[in-house]
Formats: C-alpha cells, sequence, structure tokens
C-alpha cells in the first residue's frame, strides 16, 4: 500500500484518499487523530479547542487573522471522526486489521485546481502522523515541491 493520495471524483466534487497501515490497535492511532495535544501537531491550524461528539466544534486559526471552525458529523471511537470544514468534508477511518489497523483519511472539496496542493499538504501532515504514533520526533520534512511535483504527474 503506497502512502500516496489518490483523486476520485463523486457527484462533482473531489476526494482525495489517502490510506496508511498502522501494527497498532484502533483505539490507539484513534488517540493520536483525537486528542486535541496530538491533533494540533498534525492537522494544520487547530487550536485544540475540540468539543468532541457528533455537532460539537473544532477550531481554527490559521495564525494570520483567519479563524474559524469546523462541525463534527461523525465521531464514533475508534472507528471514525469526520467533520464540516466550511465546504470541505474530512473523513478519518480505521478499520481494524489481523495487523493492526488500516486509517483511511478521506478529504472532499470542490476546486480541482487546488488538489495538486491539497494533496501534497495533506501528505506531509499524515507523515507527520505516522511520526506522533510511532513515537517518534516531529520532523516536517521540506518536501513539498517534490510531492506537488509527484501529484501532478500522478492524480
Amino acid at each position: 500500500m503506497s502512502n500516496y493520495g489518490r483523486l476520485y471524483e463523486r457527484d462533482g466534487r473531489n476526494i482525495l484518499v489517502f490510506k496508511r497501515k498502522y501494527s497498532y490497535s484502533p483505539e490507539k492511532v484513534f488517540r493520536f487523530i483525537t486528542e486535541p495535544d496530538y491533533f494540533t501537531r498534525w492537522y494544520p491550524f487547530a487550536t485544540g479547542d475540540m468539543d468532541l461528539r457528533v455537532g460539537g466544534k473544532i477550531k481554527f486559526d490559521d495564525g494570520e487573522g483567519s479563524v474559524y471552525e469546523a462541525v463534527i458529523t461523525e465521531f464514533l471511537p475508534p472507528y471514525s471522526f469526520c467533520f464540516r470544514e466550511i465546504d470541505d468534508l474530512l473523513e478519518i477511518s480505521l478499520d481494524e486489521t489481523a495487523q493492526g489497523c488500516t486509517l483511511t483519511f478521506s478529504h472532499t472539496f470542490d476546486d480541482r485546481t487546488m488538489a495538486i496542493y491539497t494533496a501534497a499538504g495533506w501528505h506531509r501532515c499524515l507523515d507527520v502522523l505516522d511520526q506522533l504514533i510511532h513515537g517518534h520526533t516531529v520532523e516536517w520534512k521540506d518536501n513539498a515541491f517534490e510531492l506537488r511535483e509527484y501529484y501532478k504527474t500522478n492524480l
């Protein structure tokens, strides 16, 4: 299974899908996805202000004057965490496997011209999530350009 995302289209919208495999239980991985101390380390602009329930809000601040909220649309620990961020839908699910679990991260959005940048950005974020899950020191690699080049020819 590749760490690279794939782009699909459904109902006129774009869906980026990433899959990652872990040798840990869904319960362990779910903590890294949803606990505010971890979420703020891998998810862009997250403030850590999160009301983890369906209808609950997640607050974001880009540090440049844009403050906004997402609304949680599904919260089923330790298997799914979904929320609507403005017009985009983010869906994170964990499926138990014999070796641990598989994470599926999906981002549904409208602007196809942003797919290359969006894919490269999420790829980097999920690499950081991988580091957290594996207990490694967080290092944001300087690989955005290379990832954009990959996605330019592979989406």
